[in-house]
């Protein structure tokens, strides 16, 4: 009797079925046979060719897949498929942000099948039967959100690894050693990515720049820019470009222009700023009537459309404001120059400006291109003293045509530059200014505006860059001044054109109401402090807000609860499809103030004059498509900004680490605290391995961490004394002991 012969169980492969259905569901357009799907397996033996091929035309039989032609298959799927946006966490899983979905679909680390964070991707839905929660798998990656990383190479013989600095990236980067470029051991590099294989476990790249060693100041800013993809030089085109323009104030030109360089005229910003994109010109008209005039840089009297200055200030579309430096939108010859309203120079401008009454009502507006003359230029804490040096200036003392009144000119005002008279009559028209901003922003406060005056943190830096102090900048009475007159141009600017017929295109900067989730969560956080929020009706969530941000001024939680509200809050954008501005209770808003900064406001610059000239209509998908690339770049250029802080906080407390600190605990996760130091707003975590005193468990409902055995509480809000245990300038992340 023969011998069976024993079955080679080696050579099986597992779980087939499900393995092949995976195969072709991923790529459901595409018909696959037995030889890709083979290559794909990584398998080449008959055996496992033959156990494709049965596999095949068992599912066939089943109805799971069908043959489209001779030998190729494709699966059939009753299967919804969904696209949404991936947001994963530092753990390897994430959610689903879809539009088809109430809630956000969770999405297990087994099924994230090599998508990234922020990627759009392609995926199915299902009820989990234990929890009923939705959760999903990810089926294909639709759209990159991203393909260059910053990170610290490691080499070996034949290859190299990137290890990603972001905590979002969950694969190192896998470099063949001819594309290092002169990349050393433990550099950091810029990397780009471009494949990922089937059969591999991490994504392959090749490295775009060599960034220089960790840790030094130059590499790490340079990494915060070229992580968000953020240039930080111009080419070489571009500058030869802007070189090249014609910066000299011709009078043909400034005949076509409405001539206001004799109009007493002046600018007031930080006294640090290089770049003054707006002035302020000021004439009384007669009894109880001011002619106020806003004037803005003509910027899009040089930059072009269709030219490579124009090309690259789209492409950057906003300037970024890191901690030690700025990385400017246009060439320094514009920015700080031709464009740059410098005192005692002649400058194109572009203008709106308007008759106002002493009770800050409009009785006329123009708008257009200008010729100006500043006559000095004020530091905000010059213009500040100023207002404080005359607190009971009236608007009454202006009715008369006669002389300038008498106006304390205090002695941290600099007359450098300034003749006295000049600085007499600007400080005359500064306490105007002053009183009818005042008068406009109550009026705001009354439609139903929010009143946002968020701590800003600063540093005080030594020649090299290094943080030697830290100070908080407040809004004060002369930024308010600024900050309304610049809001009355946008608004005008926006309703001339938004309230004509036929509707017109233009660019719009607009900000919905609040999610009602998100003030709800405000609510159950702000209510530990004992505030409490009525959210009954749109007047009454604007009034309680404010009366939020008005009682936490000065207090441990001031911090803390103006970043929750502002989260609260939804997120301004730019847009051709008019809203109108929650937060600034405006129907309609445009940013036409800082073109030097800001590409929208070169796109409404270019809108206005073209609607001005009688222009038609010009087509609005090409205007949104740049809007939104206009609030993708700010969102980048914000996230950069805040990356430069946080890495300037961290030095700065690397000189601090044998000090004790008082804090406030600013968050809670299961994995540990958050603590806001209250004196310099650094915000490090205490882990909860680093609480040995106790066992700690997450109470999500108490937004605490509670003692198992003592009954403890480390709560949000809490003041708590910290000691530095560990500063990590690379991955940005600052680690506390609780004392």
């Amino acid at each position: 009797m023969p011998r069976k012969k024993k079955r080679n169980s080696r050579n099986r492969i597992s779980n087939l079925s499900n393995t092949i259905l995976s195969i072709l569901k991923k790529d459901r357009n595409k018909s696959f046979n037995y030889k890709q799907i083979a290559a794909i397996l990584g398998v080449n033996d008959a055996s496992s060719r033959n156990q494709i091929i049965k596999k095949l035309q068992q599912l066939k039989i089943k109805g799971e897949i069908r043959e489209v032609e001779r030998g190729r298959f494709k699966v059939i799927s009753n299967t919804v498929y969904h696209k949404g946006i991936l947001d994963l966490s530092a753990t390897g899983s994430g959610y689903i942000i879809s539009d088809e979905f109430k809630e956000d679909v969770f999405i297990a680390s087994n099924n994230i099948n090599r998508g990234l964070d922020g990627d759009e991707v392609e995926f199915y839905a299902y009820k989990r039967r234990k929890n009923g929660r939705i959760e999903g798998e990810i089926t294909q990656v639709l759209k990159r959100a991203k393909t260059e990383y910053v990170g610290t190479i490691q080499l070996l013989k034949k290859y190299a690894f990137v290890i990603p600095d972001s905590r979002n990236m969950y694969k190192d980067i896998f470099v063949p050693i001819n594309k290092i470029k002169d990349a050393e051991e433990g550099d950091k590099v810029l990397v780009e990515l471009n494949d990922w294989p089937e059969d591999a476990d991490s994504p392959y790249g090749k490295v775009l720049k060599v960034l220089g060693k960790p840790g030094e100041h130059s590499t790490e800013i340079h990494s915060i820019l070229a992580d968000y993809g953020l240039p930080y030089e111009f080419p070489h085109e571009v500058e030869q470009y802007a070189d090249s323009l014609d910066t000299l104030i011709k009078e043909e030109e400034v005949a076509k222009r409405r001539d206001m360089r004799s109009d007493l005229t002046f600018t007031i910003d930080p006294k640090d700023a290089k770049d003054f994109d707006d002035a302020l010109s000021f004439k009384k008209l007669g009894k109880n009537l001011f002619e106020i005039g806003i004037h803005i840089a003509d910027v899009s009297h040089y930059v072009k459309p269709n030219t490579v200055l124009d090309d690259e200030a789209y492409e950057r579309a906003t300037s970024v404001y890191l901690v030690d430096r700025v990385v400017p939108m246009l060439p320094e010859v514009l920015s700080n120059n031709a464009c740059s309203l410098r005192p005692k120079e002649d400058k194109y401008t572009f203008s709106a400006v308007f008759q106002m009454n002493s009770k800050a009502e409009l009785k006329n507006q123009w708008f257009g291109r200008t010729a100006t003359h500043s006559d000095a230029r004020f530091a905000y804490e010059e213009a500040q003293a100023i207002i404080e040096a005359n607190p009971i200036f009236s608007l009454s003392n202006t009715e008369s045509d006669s002389n300038p009144i008498q106006t304390n000119i205090p002695k941290e005002v600099s007359l450098t530059g300034k003749s006295y008279d000049t600085a007499t009559e600007i400080a005359e028209a500064i306490m105007v200014l002053d009183r009818l901003a005042k008068k406009m922003r109550l009026q705001r406060m009354h439609s139903g505006a929010i009143s946002f005056d968020k701590v800003e943190v600063k540093f005080n830096l030594d020649n090299e860059a290094n943080p030697i102090g830290v100070f908080f900048k407040t809004s004060k009475d002369a930024n308010k001044l600024i900050e309304e007159f610049m809001l009355l141009a946008n608004k005008k600017v926006a309703e001339y054109i938004g309230k004509q017929s036929p509707k017109k295109t233009f660019v719009y900067r607009v900000h919905d109401e609040p999610d009602e989730a998100k003030l709800y969560q405000l609510q159950n956080v702000v209510g530990r402090f004992g505030y409490q929020l009525n959210f009954s009706n749109r007047k009454n969530i604007s009034a309680s807000l404010n009366n939020l941000l008005k009682e936490v001024v000065g207090k441990k939680e001031q911090n803390l609860v103006d970043t929750l509200t502002i989260r609260s809050m939804s997120k301004a954008e730019y847009t051709t499809q008019n809203i109108g501005h929650y937060g600034l209770a405006f129907d309609y808003y445009s940013h036409f103030t800082s073109p030097i900064r800001r590409y929208p406001d070169v796109m409404a610059h270019r809108l206005l004059q073209h609607y001005l000239d009688n222009g038609s209509s010009p087509n609005a998908e090409v205007y949104e498509e740049k809007c939104k690339h206009s609030s993708n770049m700010e969102y980048l250029a914000t996230k950069a900004e805040r990356d430069s802080i946080k890495y300037m906080q961290i030095r700065f407390m690397q000189d601090h680490l044998d000090e004790e600190f008082k804090g406030v605990i600013s968050g809670v996760t299961d994995w540990g605290i958050y603590v806001e130091i209250i004196s310099n707003k650094c915000e490090g975590m205490v882990s909860v391995r680093d609480m040995t005193d106790d066992r700690y468990d997450f109470d999500e409902e108490q937004y605490a961490l509670v003692g198992r055995s003592s009954g403890k509480v480390y709560q949000l809000g809490e003041e708590v004394m910290v000691k530095v245990k560990n500063t990590d300038l690379i991955k940005k992340h600052l680690d506390f002991y609780l004392i």
